[in-house]
């Protein structure tokens, strides 16, 4: 007995390294290829999101009711598409009636992380709805995201803006979180909604880095950096900051707030900035109270809403990766979000936990 539980404790542990090891082997593999993974080709693919609620209600249907209920139904079910078929055939002699058809709802959703990684897909995506989009038709944005990277999510807004430059209704609907960054992207929408206990906010800028100098200092190691113009590197994580470099880092700071809050202003000019642009993030009804969103209502719920009078399409761009890229992406996310709970965790345990 004594022999099988000190093997069984060997085979553990060794299992324990074998994952261990593919798990960092595929990072390493994943951040090799992803030069040559962003470049390949994926695919567009479109999920109509109406004719599952139909079968979602055909089966609940059958479930409740009796046998000859359900009959009734389909009978005149079957009677009014019939109408419904001949009416679209008449429609389609004449151009001008034709534009009657049902509008449709296009849904988009984007889960972000600090870099903003689904911009890549999101991109493809608006790209193809703005292929067939009709000024009466309607764009749904499900968003999630704490923000991150300033340019990644610039870059992420400037894909939505593309949406209203178009003059296309676009709705963002946010369910847990759109705070910094991803408030950014919230704010382009015609329309936000978000759940009552949603986080919403965070106008404000953070930057933080370690510096190691006196600890090199004291080991007698030497740190050479070396920059032509004045503020090529304001604040070092290993040589010694001078306080014009401090200076200067927090002008930039500031004027990235600044961009940050006209940005907002521009989109939701009814806002009090002086108020919300403070860096604090408040719950969706506390959001609705100071303007950050226009309705408190959850994703599932506006989509039902839409349902049956518009057709909904989700529409995701997919990109086929190969088992090591997955086993890569897999550890980086798991590794990235992480770090992130850990810091928000740090500053406020309220808010992400």
């Amino acid at each position: 007995m004594s022999f099988l539980a000190e093997y069984g404790l060997f085979l553990a542990k060794s299992v324990t390294v074998l994952v261990v090891f593919v798990v960092i082997i595929g990072a390493f593999i994943s951040l090799s290829q992803r030069t040559r993974r962003d470049n390949e080709d994926g695919h567009i693919e479109i999920t109509a999101l109406h004719k599952r609620f139909e079968d979602w209600q055909d089966l609940a249907n059958y479930s409740v009711m009796t046998e000859q209920q359900y009959k009734d139904l389909h009978k005149e079910k079957k009677k009014k598409e019939k109408q419904e078929h001949k009416s679209a055939k008449a429609k389609s002699k004449n151009k001008e009636e034709h534009s009657a058809d049902k509008k449709r709802l296009y849904v988009l959703d984007f889960n972000g992380d600090i870099k903003a990684s689904e911009v890549a897909a999101l991109r493809h995506e608006i790209t193809a709805i703005l292929t067939v989009v009709r000024p009466e038709d309607e764009i749904l944005l499900r968003l999630e995201s704490p923000g991150g990277l300033v340019h990644s999510y610039g870059l992420a807004a400037s894909q939505l803006q593309r949406i209203r430059d178009k003059n296309i209704e676009l709705t963002i609907a946010i369910d847990e979180v759109a705070a910094s960054g991803g408030y950014m992207m919230a704010c382009t929408g015609t329309r936000l909604i978000a759940a009552p206990f949603a986080v919403i906010g965070s106008i404000g800028v953070i930057a933080q880095l370690p510096n190691v100098h006196r600890l090199l200092k004291k080991h007698d190691i030497d740190v050479e950096l070396h920059t032509a113009g004045e503020f090529k590197r304001t604040l070092t994580m290993v040589g010694e900051n001078t306080e014009a470099g401090r200076k200067k880092f927090v002008e930039e700071l500031e004027d990235t707030h600044s961009l940050f809050k006209d940005f907002v202003g521009h989109h939701r000019p009814n806002l009090n900035m002086a108020e919300i642009a403070t860096g604090e993030v408040w719950y969706g009804q506390r959001a609705l109270d100071k303007g950050l969103i226009d309705a408190l209502q959850t994703s599932d719920d506006y989509l039902l809403s839409q349902w049956p009078d518009k057709e909904i399409y989700q529409v995701k761009f997919r990109q086929k990766r190969s088992l090591q890229e997955r086993l890569g992406l897999a550890a980086e996310a798991a590794v990235e979000r992480g770090s992130w709970k850990l810091l928000e965790k740090f500053r406020d345990s309220r808010f992400f936990s």
